[in-house]
């Protein structure tokens, strides 16, 4: 009796085996598509489908408050027909024409003595004097100029090869030397009549404009290096405006400009 109640049970378990091999084997070739399901098939010709209504979206209304409309900016206004005037508004700061400053030096050292101009912002005009310095550099080469005027006066009618070409030739460099350092046509003939060196030389203003730096003092020792004063031409300026990108577009060379940009001027910008 065991032995074939163990002989039905090795049956069985075999039938479940064959039966799991069939199942795995058919489910890895793919499953077929039931009888029941719904197959699509082409449509036929000549035949047109209704077409889908499309339903509206649903709008709904957005209410602002008044302080609302106010925090981000919104503003209303009448529809109409006009012309389109794009306007820009921008902060900048106004400085000095670079191409119209002009700066006072001496081409030798010396000590200050009496200041004309001895405020900043004050106004000169070209050839209004500025200060007035002694320099013993310059004295003496108005006292070699001196001595050489005198010798080429002695030697002009010398009878000796060279002599007398040599004496003018002294004068002339005696001469250049003080045209080189700033001395006028009237200086120099005012030096010939007196016969003697100038101890104080007035500066004059090179040019017209105002004083935006002063460094001169009087009893001050000054060199050529130093920058004495620096005179700007204020009748044109310049205004470095910022201008947000978005509206860089808009800029055009030598555009107009209205009453805020000084007195309707006139901007230029590199801009195109």
């Amino acid at each position: 009796m065991n032995y074939r109640r163990l002989f039905v049970i090795a049956v069985v378990l075999n039938l479940a085996l064959a039966f799991a091999a069939y199942w795995f084997w058919q489910s890895s070739r793919g499953t077929k598509p039931a009888e029941n399901a719904a197959v699509e098939h082409p449509p036929m010709e000549g035949f047109t489908p209704a077409p889908t209504e499309s339903v509206p979206p649903i709008l709904a209304p957005v209410e602002l408050s008044p302080e609302r409309m106010q925090s981000i900016g919104v503003r209303t206004g009448r529809v109409e027909y006009k012309t389109i005037n794009s306007e820009i508004r921008a902060m900048g700061t106004v400085e000095v024409d670079e191409r119209r400053v002009a700066y006072v030096q001496t081409r030798y050292p010396g000590w200050v003595k009496d200041v004309f101009v001895n405020a900043t912002y004050q106004f000169v005009r070209k050839g209004n004097p500025l200060f007035t310095i002694y320099s013993p550099e310059l004295v003496a080469s108005q006292q070699e100029y001196l001595l050489a005027k005198a010798n080429a006066g002695r030697l002009g009618q010398s009878s000796v090869e060279g002599v007398s070409a040599g004496a003018d030739t002294l004068l002339r460099s005696a001469r250049e030397r003080l045209l080189q350092w700033s001395l006028s046509e009237k200086d120099i003939s005012k030096l010939e009549t007196s016969g003697k060196p100038l101890t104080e030389f007035t500066f004059a203003s090179p040019v017209s404009g105002y004083v935006v730096e002063r460094m001169v003092l009087p009893n001050a020792y000054v060199q050529p290096e130093m920058r004495l004063y620096s005179i700007a031409d204020l009748s044109t300026v310049w205004v470095n405006a910022q201008v947000f990108q978005q509206d860089a577009g808009k800029l055009k060379t030598n555009a107009a400009c209205r009453t805020p940009c000084l007195d309707g001027g006139t901007v230029v910008t590199d801009a195109d």
